[in-house]
C-alpha cells in the first residue's frame, strides 16, 4: 500500500526530513534543497532538475573476463583492476530486462571504470543484445567498445530498450 503524502504535511510544512518505507505516491514534489532517494525509484511523467543531479553508484568489480550478471549490470557502474586483457559480456536482453524492469523506451547509462586497470577491457553483448549503428561502424570514439586502462580508462554506455527483452547497446562517453 502506498503512503499518502497528506500524512506527512505538518512534516514538511515544519522543514522536517521524512523518511518512508515501500511506495509514496505523490503529484508533485518540489524540493530546495537536497532531495535523496535510495534504492530503485519509477517516475511517470516529466522529471525536471534545474541545477546538477548526482548519481552515487555502488560498484560491482568484474576483474577478469566473463558474463557480467544482470545483477552487477543493474548497480550501473562496473569496475576493473585487471592486469590481463578482460573482455565483458553483457547480460542476455531477457535476464537485463527483467532485473531494471524494462520496456520498450527504457534507456539505462552504465559506466565501465578501469582507471585503476593495467589492461584494456572489452564490451561484448549477448543474444538480444544489438550494437548500435555507432558502436558498429565507428572506431574512433563513440561507439568503441574497447576501455583504455590507466587515466582515461573509463567510458559510459546507454542501453536503449527496444521491448522488454531486447536492447540496442552504444557508447555514449
Amino acid at each position: 500500500m502506498a503512503n499518502d503524502l497528506r500524512n506527512y504535511e505538518p512534516a514538511l510544512r515544519a522543514g522536517t526530513d521524512i523518511t518512508t518505507t515501500g511506495s509514496l505516491n505523490v503529484a508533485s514534489v518540489t524540493a530546495t534543497g537536497n532531495l535523496a532517494v535510495t534504492g530503485t525509484s519509477s517516475f511517470t511523467g516529466l522529471v525536471t532538475f534545474a541545477g546538477p543531479s548526482l548519481r552515487n553508484l555502488t560498484a560491482s568489480a568484474i576483474n577478469s573476463t566473463a558474463t557480467a550478471t544482470a545483477a552487477q549490470v543493474a548497480t550501473g557502474l562496473i569496475t576493473s583492476t585487471s592486469a590481463a586483457a578482460t573482455t565483458i559480456t553483457m547480460p542476455t536482453g531477457t535476464l537485463l530486462g527483467a532485473a531494471l524492469g524494462a520496456s520498450r523506451g527504457t534507456s539505462f547509462r552504465l559506466i565501465v571504470d578501469n582507471t585503476l586497470g593495467a589492461n584494456t577491457v572489452t564490451m561484448a553483448v549477448a543474444v538480444n543484445g544489438i550494437l548500435s549503428d555507432a558502436a558498429a561502424t565507428t572506431a574512433a570514439s563513440f561507439g568503441q567498445l574497447t576501455i583504455a586502462s590507466g587515466v582515461t580508462g573509463i567510458g559510459e554506455f546507454t542501453l536503449l530498450f527496444a521491448s522488454a527483452t531486447a536492447y540496442v547497446f552504444t557508447r555514449t562517453a
